[in-house]
């Protein structure tokens, strides 16, 4: 069984976004594991590449309001979470560099 293991960056602030942004990565199918980590705002994936694509995984995080190093959450989404939750957003959607 292929696993491939990555790290990006995912914005957020505290122990609510780490429970929403982990349930974002693995809700889906092939993810195996998922920890993201606060103070340095990365994830650690284990997934099957065979069963879940990389951006894939990304769109899921960024639709539970969190930007991720190549995708942006919609607005309205970032903006309904709760206070404690709001991160700094980058103001250019390049990607945070590593």
């Amino acid at each position: 069984l292929k696993k491939d293991e990555i790290s990006f960056k995912v914005a957020g602030n505290c122990e609510m976004c780490k429970m929403r942004i982990e349930k974002a990565a693995l809700s889906l199918k092939g993810v195996k594991y998922a920890n993201w980590s606060i103070p340095d705002n990365q994830i650690r994936l284990i997934y099957n590449p065979r069963r879940v694509e990389l951006t894939e995984i990304h769109n899921s995080i960024a639709n539970s309001g969190h930007d991720t190093s190549v995708k942006s959450a919609p607005t309205e989404t970032y903006n309904e979470l709760p206070i404690c939750c709001l991160y700094v957003r980058e103001n250019n959607q390049s990607p945070i560099k590593k």
